[in-house]
């Protein structure tokens, strides 16, 4: 191997080792133990960043995305429970921090918001057809009286 293949191939190697690290979202320092580290990874899957789109706390690169992450590991670490960290901040943020929020009457628009518009979209352009099949031909000749 040429001695200029060595060095693109050791340079290949270290992008490769250093690459994963690049890529870690989660400036958080680990849990002192695996149980509390799997339930901080649970719960960071289970929120919505807020300025993303459809994007966890945890997949999410947005600072505000990482303050969650920071609110989340403080919680696990002060011995709070997953059901009260999820009620800290459904009760700051509402019900569209959760990935997936309940069905309940205050949410019933956010579950059928989507089905409302696709409904409404579907009468209209029922309306657009129904109203266009009672206009004229073009190709209908006028007869004497449509003249007038």
């Amino acid at each position: 191997m040429p001695r200029s293949w060595r060095g693109f191939a050791l340079a290949a190697l270290c992008l490769l080792v250093i690459a994963p690290a690049a890529l870690a979202i989660d400036s958080e320092p680990p849990l002192p133990t695996p149980a509390l580290q799997k339930r901080y990874e649970r719960l960071t899957h289970q929120f919505r960043c807020l300025v993303c789109q459809n994007e966890s706390i945890a997949d999410s690169s947005a600072s505000l995305a990482a303050d969650f992450r920071k609110i989340v590991h403080d919680q696990l670490l002060a011995g709070r429970s997953d059901a009260q960290i999820r009620d800290y901040l459904v009760a700051r943020y509402g019900d569209y921090i959760l990935l997936d929020p309940p069905v309940a009457p205050r949410t019933w628009l956010l579950w059928g918001g989507p089905f409302a518009v696709v409904v409404l979209g579907a009468l209209l352009v029922l309306w657009i057809v129904r109203r266009r099949s009672r206009l004229p031909d073009a190709d209908t000749p006028l007869t004497d009286n449509d003249s007038d």
